[in-house]
């Protein structure tokens, strides 16, 4: 595998019914929202070859799945109980195919299903979530100030070589805090936790990348940070898998850089046209598994069609207007009675 870098999909915690394999088989980077999607039971459009993950229990699936994402950092000291692999083609993930599976499969149970990049401001709720993490702090402006309240994690998290007042270190602990409160507000409705529907977090933490930049990745700011990130990390998984009845998914990844980051690609009207085509082998694009559902419903609907005129025109073809058509019958009755 050239394209093995020294990132890592690492697993907390999971529970019985999904069985996760002890090695060192690289995992490509597009193919971990299909890990996601396959351990809460969801069928995904293409197999997945890849041994890390075993059949489980088909009849009990986890009730929740929790993906945190870490930039900045190809590898973390995470604890030695879980499972980590290697990343083949690290590329920028996405879990709205596994939230759609969610929404529709378990539209009238209302699932909860975040998804939130603190640093981004960017935040996704669907089904339940609304209500449980109305008073989630998601803007930067809502995260400084969390920090400085009497509850925050400053008054018992501590920062060794970090500073209250620095941006970047208070951009880091505020994505710690948005942890700490997902589980906070989150056992305030623990009868979420046990109904059937799954739930779905996907996190993003892009703290440390601005620490590394800010100080560099030999400096102690950065060795202290790595350091708190690891134990909150571990601290929220236990809670999360505890939340849900042990029968929880967290996984977290952590990635250096991205490969192909997300840029929009531009193309100019003067370009020459003899650039190089997007499908040099002129192969046919790929079908998705409704492609042969509409397809059936046309063909048959098409055939049903054709026979209904063929039926129709013989039958009109074949009529005797004076037997088989009211109008001819009536004009002879009158005809006769004058």
């Amino acid at each position: 595998f050239s394209g093995v870098c020294g990132d890592e999909f690492s697993v907390l915690r999971s529970p019985q019914s999904v069985i996760f394999r002890d090695g060192s088989w690289p995992i490509p980077g597009e193919r971990i929202p299909d890990v996601a999607a396959l351990t809460m039971g969801f069928s995904v459009e293409e197999d997945l070859p890849w041994p890390g993950l075993a059949v489980g229990d088909l009849f009990h699936r986890p009730r929740a799945t929790v993906l945190i994402t870490v930039k900045g950092v190809d590898k973390l000291a995470l604890p030695v109980k879980g499972f980590s692999y290697p990343i083949e083609n690290a590329v920028p993930l996405s879990l709205d195919s596994v939230a759609n599976a969610i929404h529709t499969l378990f539209s009238e149970e209302t699932p909860v299903v975040l998804q939130l990049a603190p640093s981004e401001e960017r935040v996704y709720m669907v089904g339940k979530a609304n209500s449980v993490f109305e008073d989630l702090s998601v803007t930067l402006r809502q995260l400084r100030n969390r920090l400085f309240q009497d509850n925050s994690i400053l008054s018992s998290l501590p920062l060794n070589s970090l500073s209250r007042n620095n941006e970047v270190d208070l951009l880091f602990l505020s994505e710690l805090q948005v942890l700490h409160d997902i589980v906070s507000l989150l056992s305030r409705h623990k009868h979420l936790a046990k109904d059937h529907s799954p739930d779905l977090y996907f996190l993003e933490l892009s703290g440390l990348e601005e620490v590394g930049k800010r100080y560099g990745e030999d400096s102690q700011q950065f060795k202290d940070a790595s350091q708190i990130l690891v134990d909150s990390l571990q601290k929220f998984a236990d809670e999360m898998f505890n939340l849900y009845g042990r029968n929880a998914v967290v996984e977290v990844v952590s990635v250096k850089e991205f490969n192909s980051p997300l840029i929009r690609k531009t193309r100019s009207i003067l370009q020459s046209s003899q650039s190089e085509k997007e499908n040099p082998y002129n192969l046919a694009y790929p079908y998705n598994y409704n492609y042969s559902v509409i397809f059936n419903i046309i063909l048959w609907m098409m055939i049903g069609l054709a026979l209904a005129v063929i039926v129709i025109s013989y039958n009109l073809w074949n009529m005797d207007p004076g037997y088989d058509s009211i109008i001819y019958r009536m004009t002879n009755q009158k005809i006769r009675m004058d």
